[in-house]
Formats: C-alpha cells, sequence, structure tokens
C-alpha cells in the first residue's frame, strides 16, 4: 500500500448512506457566500454516480422553474454535509442520461417497492 493511497483513506467519509442511481436524493452541501457559510439543500434524481475512493461523485439532476439544472457532488468532500434518501427509483441503466430530453410527466421514475 502507497502513500497516497493511506492518505486518501482517513479522507474518505464512513457515514454515507447507499446511493444508486435512479433515486430522489437530499443532498446538504455547505455554501460560502462571502464572509459567511450556510447549507443549501438540492433536491433531485441521481443521473450518474462515478468514480471511486475520494474522487467519487454523484450528479443529480431536477427541474427549476421550467429548466433542468445537473449538479455533481464530490461524495467525500468536506464541504457536502449529508445525504438523505426521500425515495428508491427502480431503473436498469447505470446513467440516466436519456433524462436531460424527457419533461414533464415523462421524465418520472418508477418507484422501487421495499420489502422488509
Amino acid at each position: 500500500m502507497n502513500v497516497i493511497d493511506l492518505v486518501e483513506r482517513d479522507q474518505l467519509k464512513a457515514n454515507l448512506p447507499d446511493v444508486r442511481t435512479g433515486d430522489t436524493v437530499k443532498v446538504y452541501s455547505r455554501v460560502v457566500e462571502g464572509g459567511k457559510e450556510r447549507t443549501q439543500m438540492f433536491e433531485g434524481t441521481v443521473t450518474a454516480r462515478r468514480g471511486g475512493g475520494t474522487n467519487e461523485t454523484l450528479t443529480v439532476r431536477r427541474i427549476s422553474h421550467g429548466v433542468g439544472v445537473q449538479k455533481s457532488f464530490l461524495m467525500h468532500s468536506p464541504r457536502l454535509e449529508r445525504i438523505e434518501i426521500t425515495k428508491r427509483g427502480a431503473v436498469r441503466r447505470a446513467r440516466l442520461y436519456y433524462l436531460s430530453e424527457k419533461i414533464g410527466k415523462a421524465a418520472r421514475i418508477k418507484e422501487k417497492k421495499v420489502t422488509s
């Protein structure tokens, strides 16, 4: 094991939920505006998850005032406070890029039935 792997292992967050593509999530991140810092929530559908280790990113998409907005978040960033899973999506793709062409009801994703 080299030195870089040891340093990266210390920076990994352990309390992240098992987020999958198609899930509807709320991502809480810290935003710096001027000299102040606040928490901002971004809710949307996970369209992609890529990378590994400290470079792992999560791409979340939502519709804001009729316009599609995508945002990428570094999973292990200190700016990321927490991730809440609102709904589980039943999808068969790893990347949901086809959602960018859909609008309205066509952009919905089926909810996965949870059995306990």
